[in-house]
Parts: C-alpha cells; structure tokens; sequence
C-alpha cells in the first residue's frame, strides 16, 4: 500500500511538474513572438501575443526624479512601424525569470537596448500574461531605461 501512494504522489508531481515547464515554455515563447514581430515591425504578429496591454516605463528626469510614463497601445504600434529603414535597432533579452500562478504569469527579462550598431541603453521588462482560450497573451509591460549600470 505504501508503495501505490509513494508511486502516486510520484506520478502527481511529475504531472505537475511538467505542466508548469510547458506553461514556462508557452510563456517565453509568447514573449519571443512579441519580439520577432518588434523587430520586423510586423504588428499584426504583435497585435497577436496581447489581450488590452497597458505600457508603462519608467526612467528618470534630467533633474533625476523618478518618472513613469504610460504609453497607448495603439502608439507604441505606430512608433513600431514608422521606424525608418536606415535605423537598425535591436532589444536582446539577457534572461527570463518567468512565475506562474494559474492563469496568471509574470516574466522578468534584463535586456540591452542597441541602435544602428551601438548601445544605446539597459534595463529590465516586466512582463504580465494572462492564459486566455489556451494561449498566454501580455496584458502589461512595464520597463526601466538607463544609461549606466548595465552589465
């Protein structure tokens, strides 16, 4: 009898287990998608990785007071795909801390920020996801942007 409940309790936490690695996974995965569809200023592959997004950043004033500005969706889009050609930009995740509770999720990923070639700034987004009709969808983001300090 002890060893039917020690092969069950076995059997329950590898099924748990293995249901969180693949929710982190669809996580990453949702979030790399909005990032292939940043890059290519593609906004139709963005529109699909959200559900309502609200955006935030927060940074510092020139008189270094602490700042947080509140962006549009619909913004953000139209400064996606105004970019010009000639500005080759890119944003490298430097890791994904990713938390899950049910069908909320929460993913911390450190990121340097380049722009034509050169470092531009670093810092850190966080990401809010909910699980809606079986997909992960970012529902906040909120980032921080500096200078120094980057690793």
């Amino acid at each position: 009898m002890l060893r039917f409940i020690l092969l069950v309790l076995l059997f329950l936490t590898q099924m748990v287990f293995g249901q969180r690695s693949t929710d982190e996974a669809a996580v990453k995965e949702t979030i790399d998608e909005f990032f292939t569809g940043f890059h290519q200023q593609d906004s139709i592959q963005i529109k699909a990785t959200v559900f309502n997004p609200v955006m935030q950043t927060i940074g510092k004033s020139k008189e270094g007071l602490t700042l947080v500005r509140t962006e549009t969706f619909s913004n953000f889009l139209k400064s996606i795909v105004s970019i010009p050609e000639d500005k080759v930009y890119q944003e490298k995740l430097l890791g994904y801390e990713i938390k899950i509770d049910g069908d909320m999720a929460h993913a911390w990923t450190p990121y340097e920020f380049w722009l034509n070639d050169k470092f531009s700034h670093c810092g850190v987004n966080s990401f809010q996801l909910v699980r809606k009709d079986d997909d992960w969808k970012i529902i906040y983001i909120v980032d921080t942007r500096r200078r120094e300090g980057c690793q």
